[in-house]
């Protein structure tokens, strides 16, 4: 499948310094994003501590596919899946260790979602509240679960969703990278399609923006640097209250793949053994 994408990121109206951090390696078709905490310059170092060891891990795991994995593995999760799981739980580690080592750093960590695209299978790796969505036939669905105390009030009926948006307690979160010296990630596998948007965002998009206002600006945007600058000036109109990042990815209709090859065959003569053409076609590079 034809990939296009990019990404924004912006300090927002009231913080002095951008402690969220993101990465896109087009080789790969991998997508990272975290967001910092731990106050003046930690943030910013745990964040970005995480990415590079994030993209590092999945960088060296395809040479080294026999690395090992840690954490749970569940059945059926793809050799991806597992290595983005891992790189997690090696982000987690190395941000403990900075801290251990640098007493000032004491306190810092992030959130992290990444998501690394097969083909057609997208594996996503969660942690913290920053969040993946995915617009599909103009219905926008979140992909990810929040780690936050607000999100398990409300998924234990304590708090509706309109009271957990105005709560205080927001940015309490219950999982984070560097909270802890073992970490819970939470991943899964998706199938993609032609025209599917995947959306990586920090909650300084979220906090303010709706997710109907989020769909429309993917549905109506369709060159991702764009779309992204519009969601960005949208959460600044509503005060940018925290940093904003946005990551979109577009999976293109592709003219020559097994998609339209399969169109196609669906309209021949079925006594028809003319040349199949266009298998060949499905691993088109990605490009912007």
């Amino acid at each position: 499948m034809e990939i296009v994408c990019g990404g924004v990121t912006d300090l927002g109206r009231v913080r002095t310094n951008n402690e969220d951090c993101f990465q896109i390696v087009k080789p790969l078709n991998l997508y990272v994003l975290a967001d910092g905490m731990g106050g003046e310059a930690h943030g910013e170092i745990a964040s970005a501590m995480a990415v590079e060891t994030v993209v590092k891990h999945c960088l060296d795991a395809e040479a080294h596919p026999a690395a090992p994995v840690l954490g749970q593995v569940q059945p059926g999760w793809s050799a991806k899946t597992k290595r983005l799981a891992t790189a997690l739980h090696l982000a987690n580690r190395n941000i403990c260790k900075s801290a251990k080592e640098h007493p000032e750093r004491h306190g810092m960590g992030a959130t992290l979602t990444a998501a690394w695209i097969d083909r057609c299978k997208l594996s996503i790796a969660h942690v913290g509240d920053s969040r993946a969505y995915l617009l599909r036939g103009g219905s926008l669905l979140q992909l990810t679960r929040d780690h936050s105390l607000v999100a398990e009030q409300v998924r234990r009926g304590m708090l509706t969703v309109v009271e957990a948006e105005e709560s205080e307690m927001q940015s309490v979160l219950l999982r984070a990278l560097g909270a802890q010296s073992e970490i819970e990630v939470d991943a899964e596998e998706h199938i993609l399609f032609p025209r599917d948007v995947l959306l990586l965002c920090s909650d300084g998009l979220t906090r303010v923006v709706t997710e109907p206002e989020i769909a429309g600006v993917l549905q109506a945007e369709t060159d991702p640097i764009r779309g992204g600058e519009e969601l960005v000036a949208l959460a600044n109109e509503r005060g940018g209250p925290d940093n904003i990042t946005v990551v979109i990815v577009r999976m293109l209709k592709d003219s020559k793949g097994w998609f339209s090859w399969l169109r196609r065959g669906a309209r021949k003569n079925l006594g028809n053994n003319g040349n199949a053409g266009g298998m060949g076609d499905a691993e088109t590079q990605p490009h912007v």
